[in-house]
């Protein structure tokens, strides 16, 4: 940098405090940076703590988007602050790679006692993207196929490999060809999974559990008939718990929602890194790992610079304590239930509202044209003639600029809003996101009404700037 560095990091930071945006827009992404200001996100967060942001004006915020799901244990936790703090000043032997880790042995281990019995194996990463893509070579690997099932509107990442099982065409147009040998069928159709694997050239089958773009979560004995297909078949079955695992659907794993279901992958990130240092890991049956690593000779042929770094390894071990401690599982499953059905009960009031769904602290509510009142279809529809997907911009804004609750639509193009409230949430959290949720709601009934002409103004401006 050009001027001088006096004083302390922080200052730094606060002598450039409010300039963020300006930067972001000369120097990283102006497009985003225009979306913010458009839809009243600029808000200049200062500090966060638990489920809460503060804003420069010092005022408090409900997080319900938590960075995508990576603050499951709330922000800045002070358990997991006490541990990093510790690991700096032990100055470890980090990252010797010619040697073996005692951290991420132990963080192996914690993961493997959560899994079903038997023999599992982790390789470490460091992001769900990465785990996806890691999942995807060992599975290519260990039954020398090629071919990689996955669903529509499925969400796995968006480097290339990842990118060539992503269910949703706006992420991948542009971008040309991909990994080669991808299948997408329905989810939640199992014929169409049988039609995929009969001639059992097929590496493996990747799923979410609940669909992180749409909440839509598996039916009732859906994972159980898949992995019988799938060994049936000779393809592995992998589970991408990135988003749905360490608990946020009140079991350990999403999975583990539906007895006898033993995945052979599962690929974890987001909550497992407490929000702090990146991590994630592919954990996989012993037999998988064996095949990718099966001599001295090959026993580094995959690998990454960063993955086990004691920062991370540090990290991802205090948020399992944490975790565990805390009882922060059994919470997601009792208070998830509670908002769910809150929530199903409110949305019954407005025609909008199709669907309430999800597991635990990971929920939604999806949207569609009424069938009622002629003004309120009319209005739907003249909305989505201007832009598709924006309507849930009617609920994400007030909610902010109203309510000060932080959230936002499940993806690009769609009428989902999904909701991933951090597992430390209380009950008077919930009620206070159900009780502005009931009166958002109330608004999008009233037209003419300022809500419509926010969001007709926001539909109008994303044509103009498009």
């Amino acid at each position: 940098m050009s001027q001088e560095n006096t004083g302390s990091f922080i200052d730094l930071i606060e002598a450039h405090r409010g300039s963020q945006y300006a930067l972001h827009q000369e120097y990283i992404n102006p497009a985003f940076v225009r979306m913010l200001k458009a839809i009243g996100f600029d808000k200049n967060y200062t500090r966060g703590e638990g489920a809460y942001l503060w804003d420069a004006q010092g005022n408090q915020y409900l997080d319900l988007l938590t960075g995508w799901g990576v603050f499951m244990l709330g922000r800045n936790h002070p358990r997991l602050r006490t541990v990093l703090k510790e690991m700096l000043d032990a100055q470890s032997p980090n990252l010797v790679r010619m040697d073996c880790s005692i951290l991420s042995g132990l963080v192996a281990k914690a993961l493997v006692e959560h899994m079903p019995e038997g023999l599992w194996r982790v390789f470490f990463t460091n992001s769900g993207t990465e785990s996806v893509e890691g999942a995807i070579k060992f599975a290519r690997c260990c039954t020398a196929r090629q071919k990689i099932v996955y669903c529509h509107n499925g969400f796995h990442g968006l480097t290339t490999g990842s990118l060539s099982v992503n269910g949703a065409e706006f992420f991948r147009e542009r971008f040309g060809e991909l990994s080669p040998g991808t299948i997408e069928i329905p989810f939640n159709d199992l014929p169409a999974l049988e039609r995929a694997l009969a001639a059992k050239d097929v590496a493996a089958f990747i799923l979410e559990p609940i669909q992180g773009k749409t909440c839509e979560v598996v039916a009732d004995g859906y994972l159980l008939e898949a992995q019988r297909l799938c060994r049936n078949a000779g393809s592995l079955l992998i589970v991408d718990e990135v988003q749905t695992g360490m608990g946020r659907t009140g079991k350990w794993f999403g999975f583990q929602h539906w007895d006898g279901v033993e995945p052979d992958m599962v690929c974890v990130a987001k909550g497992l890194s407490g929000g702090f240092v990146p991590v994630g890991a592919i954990i996989c049956k012993s037999r998988i790992m064996e095949t990718v690593f099966n001599s001295m000779e090959r026993c580094v042929v995959h690998s990454n610079t960063f993955g086990q770094n004691d920062l991370a390894m540090a990290a991802a071990m205090a948020s399992i304590q944490v975790i565990e401690d805390e009882h922060l599982v059994e919470n997601a499953a009792e208070l998830g239930a509670y908002a769910i059905d809150r929530l199903t009960q409110i949305g019954k009031s407005c025609p909008f509202v199709t669907a309430v769904r999800g597991k635990g602290l990971m929920f939604g509510i999806d949207f569609g044209r009424p069938s009622g009142t002629l003004k309120l279809r009319l209005a739907w529809d003249a909305l989505h003639k201007l832009n598709f997907g924006v309507f849930g911009q009617m609920i994400v804004v007030p909610l902010l600029q109203k309510h000060r609750i932080l959230t936002q639509v499940a993806g690009y193009h769609t009428e989902v809003i999904k909701f991933l409230p951090p597992l430390v949430v209380t009950r008077a959290d919930v009620d206070w996101f159900l009780a502005a949720m009931e009166d958002t709601l109330a608004d999008t009934q009233r037209i003419p009404g300022a809500a419509w002409d926010t969001v007709m103004g926001l539909a109008k401006n994303v044509v103009r700037v498009g």
